[in-house]
């Protein structure tokens, strides 16, 4: 792999997940992407009481990121080889935190019934 293209990333991805599996999970982060940016319109303002539940959930899509690519890719904690692995790894337990802490906030938004409004005030 002499160059780095977002082809060729897309296709070492899809090899890593499958096809089906990569493709759902981008339909996935952009239905919930979408859904966030809804809610922040909508409400006009971060509920912060929302925002710190989201919080506390990231510790939990760390972990289920790092482990659903230890399934994915068939390996273990002990197959680490590098710097770069643990780089990696922290980047993936990163952005597993995120996208749980977008996910949980998004969900109570949607489906909680308390949203900011001016009409109560």
């Amino acid at each position: 792999m002499k160059d780095m293209t977002l082809s060729t990333l897309i296709a070492v991805l899809e090899e890593i997940f499958g096809r089906g599996v990569f493709w759902a999970m981008v339909a996935a982060a952009a239905i919930v992407t979408l859904a966030y940016f809804y809610v922040l319109v909508r409400d006009r303002s971060v509920s912060w009481k929302k925002f710190l539940l989201a919080q506390l959930s990231m510790p939990v899509g760390a972990i289920a990121a790092v482990w659903f690519l230890m399934v994915m890719t068939h390996s273990r904690l002990s197959d680490m080889g590098g710097p770069i692995d643990v780089i990696v790894l922290l980047c993936v337990a990163a952005a597993g935190a995120i996208g749980m802490a977008i996910l949980v906030y998004t969900v109570e938004a949607l489906i909680g019934s308390d949203r900011t409004t001016d009409e109560g005030k």
